[in-house]
């Protein structure tokens, strides 16, 4: 295959293109109708199509594959190991979705998952998948706030769960943070089933507990139910700039088609070869590229469970690519900086026959050069930043691995546009800029398929956020450039989203957070740089007038309330009390500039600015608290 060709194909056709993909999954009826418009106009594809996304991870392969690992389940968290066969793993399935069957969970039911990385979360997952059910994965460090927000936005009629998850050696009671979640909300689920796990049993609520085994005892295997391409799959939720998490919902069929196209031909993978997203299902990486992808197309996933050091040691991840001869995987950076670390001269990695290994892709956040060098030197295969974000589902720019000569890496790059993305760079009022120049990344519509097209239940939402600032583009809310080559560059995120070890949080949700405190008056969370994470959150404080705190006994105060509302992934550990905040004319915080002052980044005086002399206050406070 040629890129150029390719791309050029999916440009100027994009129908007929996405058609010819589409011939690539199996069916229950092929669509008719490949491209639509919907209700709130957006786009749909293969909207008539029928098919089930479990029968293609899964029943498909019974019989060419069904004795193939499906799933190597490695948790040093637990010292526990396990292989799952495609026949063993379709049977766990078949037989859970039979239970939440005889519950009454069916087509177009949410399901709740809250669950740590172990076997029965993909279950649960495509149980739901093959009961026509959405299920909505709610990552395990989010607080019980955070989850009734979720349980009041999803309404699922269940939620699954587990007795526990586990952090290093630390184990993290989790029924406790459901049941609080459940108090908290106002829709109460009918049922939370619940995984018991040997480290440590929950206590069982004998009105709405169920145990995740018992439930399962006599009840019929579930077959797939057939459901349309545009019907819903999973809706997961991603921080919005306002606080309120947007829930992302995620289609069928377009779903399918994408995955099977970036597995094959962006990641280079075949039916067969071992594949290790090392990341967790609560993300778009763990349902795309964990469960769903790898298994719809053949081959063995890892899926694992720990952490990148202290599971014995820094050498963890290269010694699961030796054992499970792992052909290729996909990373965060700062988990690799986290190895770096603890291991700089990489002697653990020696230990291990890395021979498998034909690349290696990271995402989720900017991968600097040192890492990227260390790495590359380490590893002596491909290391591939490409990019790509919740909303889209699959990568937007990577080179194509899968394709005879494949672009090129460039540091600094995510390399080009995959075909079916039609990326511009844009300035504030929606002009094309030259090649080279900075702008705002925006994406030509329509979107390829897997790209999500709604928000759960707000569809004006969806078009608030993504459509409306640049008409007839889709707004990635990044920045950055596009060089004469075609090579994408991303600067960072124009809006209020910071990106903490590859976790997108909303500093929204924590200036609502800090500003409960009855101390303070105002704040802005800013994100700065931070070699390990990416960025941290840190909060700038406003006291109110006549208070009087200690800064050291307040910033604790600050720090645990983000960690029971937002929770510990959020790593806000630094709080400033400064006299006042840079705002507009018309009283509006200058987050923009404020970024640009802990990251000492150039930049122009606002001219809407009320008070000019407060940046200097500001970024003397920040100097002294170590902050640049």
């Amino acid at each position: 295959m040629g890129y150029n060709e390719e791309y050029l194909a999916a440009q100027q056709n994009p129908e007929a293109y996405w058609a010819e993909q589409s011939k690539r999954i199996k069916w229950f009826k092929a669509p008719e109708t490949i491209l639509s418009k919907t209700a709130n106009g957006t786009y749909s594809w293969y909207a008539d199509g029928e098919m089930n996304s479990c029968y293609l991870a899964l029943d498909q392969h019974l019989e060419t594959r069904g004795d193939q690992v499906a799933l190597y389940y490695d948790s040093p968290a637990t010292d526990t190991k396990q292989q799952i066969t495609y026949k063993q793993l379709h049977t766990k399935v078949a037989r859970f979705a039979g239970g939440l069957k005889r519950l009454g969970v069916g087509k177009g039911d949410t399901v709740v998952i809250y669950m740590p990385m172990i076997p029965e979360a993909a279950v649960a997952m495509l149980a739901c998948a093959r009961l026509g059910a959405i299920h909505s994965v709610v990552f395990g460090g989010f607080a019980p706030n955070e989850m009734a927000i979720r349980i009041d936005d999803a309404k699922p009629k269940v939620i699954l769960t587990a007795s526990c998850g586990i952090e290093f050696e630390k184990k993290i009671a989790y029924k406790p943070l459901v049941d609080k979640a459940i108090d908290l909300a106002a829709h109460k689920p009918a049922h939370t089933i619940v995984c018991q796990r040997p480290m440590m049993m929950a206590e069982m609520n004998a009105e709405r507990d169920l145990d995740w085994y018992d439930c399962q005892h006599g009840a019929e295997p579930a077959d797939c139910v057939p459901v349309k391409g545009s019907d819903p799959l999973y809706i997961l939720y991603t921080s919005g700039t306002t606080g309120a998490p947007k829930g992302i919902v995620r289609d069928n069929g377009g779903h399918a088609v994408a995955l099977n196209y970036a597995l094959h031909n962006v990641y280079g993978m075949n039916p067969g070869d071992v594949w290790w997203g090392a990341s967790d299902i609560g993300w778009v990486v763990g349902h795309s590229f964990i469960v769903y992808g790898p298994l719809m197309g053949g081959c063995s996933a890892i899926f694992f469970e720990g952490k990148p050091i202290r599971t014995p040691d820094a050498g963890t991840f290269w010694r699961v690519i030796d054992e499970y001869k792992v052909n290729s995987m996909f990373c965060a950076p700062t988990a690799f900086r986290a190895i770096r670390k603890e291991d700089p001269e990489g002697a653990l990695a020696k230990k291990y026959d890395l021979s498998s290994l034909n690349w290696v892709f990271v995402a989720g956040e900017k991968l600097d050069s040192s890492t990227y060098q260390w790495l590359d030197t380490l590893l002596q295969v491909p290391v591939i930043d490409h990019w790509w974000q919740t909303e889209t589902g699959w990568p937007m720019t990577s080179p194509m691995m899968g394709w005879d000569n494949p672009s090129e890496a460039r540091l600094g790059s995510t390399n080009k546009a995959i075909p079916g993305y039609d990326i511009r760079v844009v300035d504030g009022e929606g002009q094309e800029v030259e090649a080279n120049e900075t702008g705002n990344i925006v994406v030509k519509l329509p979107m390829p398929p897997g790209v999500a097209w709604d928000i759960w239940k707000q569809p004006q939402r969806f078009t608030d956020s993504y459509l409306t600032a640049f008409p007839g583009y889709y707004h990635t809310g990044d920045g950055g450039f596009i060089d004469d080559d075609g090579y994408v560059y991303i600067t960072g995120r124009t809006d209020d989203v910071i990106n903490v070890s590859g976790h997108r949080l909303s500093t929204g949700e924590m200036e609502e957070v800090v500003s409960s405190h009855p101390a303070v008056a105002e704040c802005a969370v800013i994100g700065a740089n931070d070699a390990m994470k990416g960025q941290v959150p840190v909060g700038l404080i406003v006291l109110k007038a006549g208070e009087e705190v200690e800064e050291n006994q307040l910033e604790a105060e600050l720090v645990q309330m983000v960690r029971d509302q937002v929770g510990a992934l959020a790593c806000f550990r630094q709080a400033i009390i400064v006299q006042r905040l840079p705002k507009t004319r018309s009283g509006k915080i200058l987050r923009a500039i404020l970024r640009k002052i802990v990251a000492k980044d150039d930049y122009k005086m606002p001219s809407t600015i009320d008070d000019e002399s407060i940046l200097t206050e500001i970024t003397e406070l920040m100097d002294q608290a170590g902050m640049r």
